[in-house]
């Protein structure tokens, strides 16, 4: 008979800061400005006859590398369709928006392959990420895996992928 648990991974490691601003409308966005980020991951599989799920160190690491990556950065969506980026000649974003022309230095932004920075995005990208093409988590026997991102305490937005056991 298949056991199967879940481990949860909520380590003081796994956060960051970041800007951005939220687009509501083509007409319509929040200005900048930043949270404290935190990110909550939890996988579920089948319990070997070792007694383990799987060697989830790596994937701890992965979701630690990604925050620390992702900290101290302003987020701009590289997929809205409101909002256009350039590059100038020495590799600066020019960000336009309903009129607008915004500035930011290359060392400062990290472009999201989403369409607009929201909590929902964000777990979305975090959570694609760490699946892949999703051979890691056959290896591993994982069938299910969770990622909640939050922007304070109470508001989180959650990313599955997977089918519960």
């Amino acid at each position: 008979m298949a056991r199967t648990t879940t481990i949860e991974l909520h380590k003081e490691e796994m956060k960051f800061s970041a800007g951005h601003f939220t687009i509501f409308s083509a007409t319509h966005r929040e200005n900048l400005h930043g949270h404290n980020f935190t990110v909550y991951v939890a996988l579920t599989g089948e319990v070997s006859e070792d007694g383990l799920l799987a060697d989830y160190g790596p994937l701890k690491q992965s979701v630690i590398t990604r925050c620390k990556a992702w900290n101290e950065t302003f987020f701009l969506p590289g997929r809205s369709r409101h909002l256009r980026l350039e590059k100038d000649a020495q590799g600066n974003y020019k960000a336009y928006f309903n009129g607008e022309e915004l500035h930011f230095l290359a060392r400062d932004v990290t472009v999201l392959p989403a369409a607009n920075v929201t909590l929902e995005e964000l777990a979305r990208v975090f959570g694609e990420e760490l699946v892949g093409d999703g051979a890691a988590m056959a290896r591993d026997r994982i069938t299910h895996l969770l990622v909640k991102c939050a922007s304070g305490p109470g508001q989180w937005a959650t990313w599955e992928w997977g089918q519960r056991g």
